[in-house]
């Protein structure tokens, strides 16, 4: 008998069908984030030089500096990870064929290339308007700005980029999710919060004024950045009272945008009592929003296991965001994609219906056995035959593929 069967067999003495578990996980597509494999670098401007509270440390070679480079990195990290998923756009990489234009006058034209490379490899696409790096972020406003010519430009950029969004739904056939992050605010105390909330607000329902469908249109807070330590604009109860009031605006959950006492584990059943979906980015904040790759720390296991024992696979839309240039970057995709599956699966493989009866019995000592008993077993088993099924390689040794592409591919170049 296999290893896969004896386990197979000790979860289902346990009311767990792991071929079940395996096939939900199948189905799960995690948004796989493009500017892991370039340090937030885009293809808009001639400068790598992050602005806006966003900053990749590290000098790893092998950087993508092209749109080809990328898509190759892009395709041989998915090579490695199980499963079908999707790709996470930012605006700064529009693909020029011939003049640049700037962030306002973006067009559908110019992510073309982007949605012929996911088409041919059955990918959907989410979209995110970039308002950083950018000389116009003028003293670090963009759609709370005074100045309305730097307002007016921002507010462009953002109806450009739904625009956008809504072209490639079309091209794919699939919902595009767009996000809307803003890096205002200020380093020291504000005189005045109100008045860029207000301007927010307004840049926001002209934003978000033409109708589109199949476009999913979320709002994503933060509590502060580097330069914006003492007031961001967008927080997390400006979005939450901003999305309540319409039907068509979503809040995305950032694990690295809260105080450190605060976990978007908690939050997930709260807003799945309002909202029919909550987008989310998964990253792991390191003393602060930091953005390291996703490891299988318990605070990724009890995200997954609230979407999963909440029955809100199809309500919760799974991306990830992190960006270390210290490291291999095809090799930080694929340790934090395969570590978002770990988690599920994980919570795939544990009898919630069972559990909960336990809670709402008040069997408090049961159930507390009962959890610490799933922490231990094998699920790295059932992991491995998925892995399997996938023709992807398991744990042991995808790495050294991804080694061979960087003495082949990424160290030749300069």
């Amino acid at each position: 008998m296999s290893m896969y069967a004896q386990v197979k067999e000790r979860y289902a003495a346990l009311g767990v069908d792991t071929e079940k578990a395996i096939a939900a996980l199948q189905g799960i597509p995690i948004s796989i984030h493009c500017w892991q494999g370039d340090d937030v670098g885009g293809f808009d401007r001639a400068s790598d030089d992050l602005t806006g509270g966003i900053q990749a440390t590290g000098n790893y070679p092998g950087k993508a500096r092209t749109p080809v480079e990328l898509m190759a990195d892009f395709d041989k990290a998915l090579s490695l990870i199980p499963g079908k998923h999707r790709i996470n756009l930012h605006a700064c990489y529009a693909i020029f064929e011939g003049d640049k234009a700037d962030r306002d006058a973006l067009t559908p034209a110019h992510f073309a290339r982007w949605v012929d490379y996911a088409r041919e490899r059955g990918l959907g696409i989410d979209f995110n308007p970039t308002y950083f790096s950018h000389p116009a972020v003028k003293d670090n406003l963009t759609l709370s700005s005074p100045d309305e010519e730097t307002r007016a430009f921002w507010v462009r950029h953002g109806i450009a980029c739904r625009r956008i969004a809504a072209s490639i739904a079309e091209a794919l056939g699939k919902p595009v999710v767009h996000n809307i992050w803003i890096p205002d605010g200020f380093k020291d105390v504000p005189a005045d919060r109100l008045g860029p909330r207000l301007r927010l607000q307004k840049s926001l329902d002209e934003i978000l004024a033409e109708k589109f469908e199949n476009v999913i249109d979320c709002v994503e807070s933060k509590v502060f950045g580097i330069g914006l330590e003492s007031f961001t604009v967008g927080s997390s109860e400006f979005y939450l009272t901003y999305a309540a009031g319409r039907k068509d605006v979503y809040v995305l959950l950032d694990n690295g945008h809260y105080h450190p006492t605060e976990f978007v584990s908690e939050k997930i059943s709260s807003l799945l009592t309002g909202f029919d979906k909550i987008p989310l980015h998964v990253t792991r904040p390191v003393r602060w929003d930091s953005d390291h790759v996703v490891l299988l720390e318990d605070e990724l296991k009890e995200i997954a296991n609230e979407i999963v024992r909440n029955d809100a696979l199809a309500r919760v839309l799974i991306g990830l965001d992190f960006f270390d240039a210290s490291i291999n970057r095809v090799a930080a995709w694929v340790v934090g994609v395969r570590n978002m599956q770990k988690a599920l699966l994980g919570a795939l493989l544990c009898p919630w219906d069972k559990l909960r009866h336990m809670q709402d019995a008040g069997n408090f000592t049961a159930l507390m056995v009962e959890m610490e008993m799933y922490k231990t077993l094998p699920f790295g088993v059932v992991w491995e035959e998925f892995c399997a099924r996938n023709n992807v390689p398991d744990d042991g040794s995808w790495l050294k593929t991804v080694l061979a592409y960087e003495r082949d591919v990424l160290l030749k170049r300069v």
